[in-house]
C-alpha cells in the first residue's frame, strides 16, 4: 500500500475534519479558501490529474441527497505534487507549471473553490483525484459532469480524500 495512489491536505485534522476557513461560514480573512493538497505515487504514463470536490450529503430543497459540487479543476501537471493553500482563483498569477490548469464550475456558479453554507454540520467533503492518460479540452464552461464524460476511458487511477465538516 505504501506506493499507492493517494490524496493528503496537511490542513485536514487527524479526525478528518476540514477547518472552518476553507467553507462558507466562519472567521476571518482566510475565509472560504480553497485548502493545500498533496498527492503521492502518480500511476505511470498520467499526462494531466482532474480534481471534483464535493459536498456528498448535501440535501435537495425537495429532500433528496444529491452531491454538491464544491470545486472542479483539470489539467494539472503530473509533475506538481500538489496544490497550495488558497490556490483558486491564483493559477494565472502563479504561472509556471499552474499556468495551463483550468478551474471549473460549481454548483454556485462560481469558477474556483466555493463551498457552501452548510444547515448543518457532518458534512462530508470528497475529494476525488483522477490521473488521466491525456489532457481535457473542456472548452470554457467545465463542470463535473463534462469532465466524468471526458475522462471515461483515460483514468489511470483514483485517489480520494474525505473531510467532515
Amino acid at each position: 500500500m505504501a506506493d499507492e495512489f493517494r490524496l493528503a491536505s496537511s490542513n485536514i485534522n487527524h479526525e478528518g475534519r476540514l477547518p472552518r476557513q476553507y467553507m462558507g461560514e466562519g472567521q476571518g480573512a482566510k475565509k472560504n479558501i480553497s485548502p493545500p493538497l498533496e498527492w503521492y505515487n502518480v500511476p505511470k504514463g498520467t499526462k494531466s490529474l482532474a480534481l471534483i470536490v464535493q459536498d456528498i450529503d448535501a440535501p435537495e430543497p425537495s429532500g433528496p441527497i444529491v452531491p454538491f459540487i464544491i470545486w472542479v479543476v483539470v489539467n494539472i501537471p503530473p509533475t506538481l505534487k500538489g496544490l497550495p493553500e488558497g490556490f483558486s482563483g491564483k493559477e494565472e498569477q502563479m504561472g509556471g507549471e499552474y499556468a495551463g490548469i483550468k478551474e471549473g464550475i460549481n454548483d454556485l456558479k462560481k469558477h474556483g473553490w466555493e463551498a457552501p453554507k452548510l444547515p448543518s454540520h457532518g458534512h462530508r467533503i470528497e475529494f476525488k483525484l483522477y490521473a488521466l492518460d491525456d489532457e481535457l479540452h473542456l472548452g470554457n464552461k467545465v463542470t463535473k459532469d463534462k469532465v466524468l464524460d471526458a475522462i471515461e476511458g483515460h483514468v489511470l487511477g483514483e485517489a480520494v480524500l474525505m473531510a467532515t465538516f
